[in-house]
């Protein structure tokens, strides 16, 4: 990522100009990314391909603003903190399922960032960690985004959970970006997919979150949920301005409701 890059890249998310490569310094950016780069699917629900190369990933995410999920989030943000300094390796976890099941491998792209300690780093899982965790500390660390739990888990992996629900596992393995594309085009295409099968945009707010789902609006503020339908696409349109800062030329098209068997 060059200087130009990573100077409206910044901008982009409202943090000043960074000096060494310390902790202080990758939590702020962490938490700046996530109050203002949403975890967002649209492109599904647009017909958008999404496509993990770097200046794909800068002309959405850093000049039309949008966001993105796991791959597109951690992707870029790794280029970010190596072109500042940090040592990042990208790793692939699974996502536990509400029945305690492991999903598949590259189901989730998680960064570690080594310091004097390591840390966890993932800016792409929605609703989680508002600061970096440490991964080789056994005490709970808690956090605005709940009280998380790094444990060890079998062949060297590490399990993330938050307020004692398991949330994934990190292997620690060390990945490229590419690795990941083949699940993302089927995370993309697949009707097995919970982003095909769910419209979603939300990002962390200073007291809690924004979400935008279809035409419904959705925010939590000190642990208070609102939520209210949008009447109408241009009430939509102006909810993505208001809240997310992007204009869309087009509404994305929300998926079909899943029929019970």
């Amino acid at each position: 990522m060059d200087d130009q890059t990573v100077r409206r890249y910044l901008e982009r998310i409202g943090a000043p100009a960074p000096g060494e490569p310390t902790i202080d310094l990758l939590r702020d950016l962490h938490v700046r990314h996530q109050r203002t780069v949403p975890f967002e699917n649209l492109s599904i629900h647009l017909g958008e391909p999404i496509v993990l190369d770097e200046a794909t990933l800068v002309g959405k995410i850093v000049d039309r603003r949008r966001g993105g999920f796991c791959y597109e989030l951690n992707g870029l943000f790794a280029q970010l903190l190596r072109a500042l300094g940090f040592r990042v390796t990208l790793l692939s976890a699974k996502v536990f399922t509400p029945d305690g099941a492991l999903t598949h491998p590259f189901d989730h792209a998680v960064l570690r960032v080594d310091l004097d300690e390591r840390f966890l780093v993932d800016v792409g899982f929605g609703a989680h960690a508002s600061y970096p965790l440490r991964q080789d500390w056994p005490e709970p660390q808690a956090d605005p985004g709940g009280e998380f739990l790094v444990v060890d888990a079998p062949n060297g992996d590490v399990d993330v959970l938050t307020n004692g629900t398991p949330q994934y596992r990190v292997e620690a393995r060390a990945r490229e970006l590419s690795d990941f594309a083949p699940t993302c085009w089927w995370q993309q295409t697949s009707p097995d997919s919970h982003f095909t099968r769910s419209l979603t945009c939300s990002r962390l707010t200073d007291d809690g979150r924004v979400t935008i789902s279809g035409n419904r609006l959705v925010t939590t503020a000190a642990g208070e949920r609102t939520e209210s339908v949008l009447a109408g696409d241009d009430a939509v349109r102006e909810a993505y301005r208001t809240h997310f800062g992007f204009e869309l030329d087009r509404l994305p098209t929300p998926p079909e409701p899943t029929v019970a068997a």
